[in-house]
Order: structure tokens, then sequence, then C-alpha cells
């Protein structure tokens, strides 16, 4: 798996609009590695209330997004198809610059731990060269 187009995610996550937050996958190794896409628009619905006047992106919705990447990938690595992953811990968050409607947001995940019951990632998200947001995510997998 290398690229994926929205309907190939789809058949993968189990999220829809307005949750799912990723547009495609642009890079993925099938054992570590992994990038996602997200197109922000002015159209996305948390802009309407965050913050009106001055959107932007919240950053529990850029570890939501990290997530999902996160997920299509350990989906294929713990053989984990059709099962849902659950947070566990979100350590050493930071949120470096906003992210606003018009950003295209490119989220890198690597695998630190991949294990069925629990698995940990490094994720990165960028708009352009500018690091916006990262953290460690850990995963329960659920039936």
């Amino acid at each position: 798996m290398s690229v994926l187009d929205i309907k190939d995610i789809m058949e993968i996550l189990p999220h829809r609009y307005p949750f799912l937050l990723v547009d495609r996958i642009i890079e993925c190794d099938d054992e570590k590695r992994i990038v996602g896409i997200k197109n922000l628009t002015i159209n996305e619905p948390f802009f309407q209330g965050h913050f009106p006047g001055q959107p932007v992106m919240p950053g529990v919705l850029q570890m939501e997004a990290l997530a999902q990447v996160a997920g299509i990938l350990l989906n294929k690595v713990i053989g984990a198809e059709g099962k849902i992953s659950y947070f566990a811990a979100i350590d050493n968050a930071r949120f470096r610059r906003p992210v606003v409607p018009g950003d295209q947001l490119r989220m890198e995940v690597d695998i630190i731990k991949a294990k069925s019951r629990l698995s940990k990632v490094h994720a990165k998200a960028y708009v352009g060269d500018a690091l916006v947001s990262e953290a460690d995510l850990m995963f329960s997998a659920a039936g």
C-alpha cells in the first residue's frame, strides 16, 4: 500500500463526515511509516465556532487526524482489519503554530511499537515545511 484515495481510506477507517480527517495517503511502507494529507477549507464544521472571525483547527482534532493516519497503518501492520483502536494515551503533545483554512496538513506517523493489544506511534503534523504539532500516541485495540 503506497497511495490511498478517500474511497480506500473509507474502506479501512470507520470514521465518516464530519469526523473523517484524512483525505489521502501519499506514502506508506506497510511496516513502520505512513504519510497522510488533510486539506483544510473554511467549510470544515469546526472552523465555524473555533474561533469566529479567526478560524483555527483545534489541537485535539489535529491529534485525531494523526490518530486516523496511524490507524490506517496499524490496521495493516497488526492485522486489525475490522477492529477499532481507541486512544490509550497522548504523551508529549506540542502545538507550535495555528492551522487555518487553506492549509494542507501533512501528517507523518512512525511506529514505535505495534502489538495486537497496545501500539505506540510518534506523529508529526506539518504545514509546508513548518512543524505545527506532534505527539506520542498510544492505542488499545478492541474487538
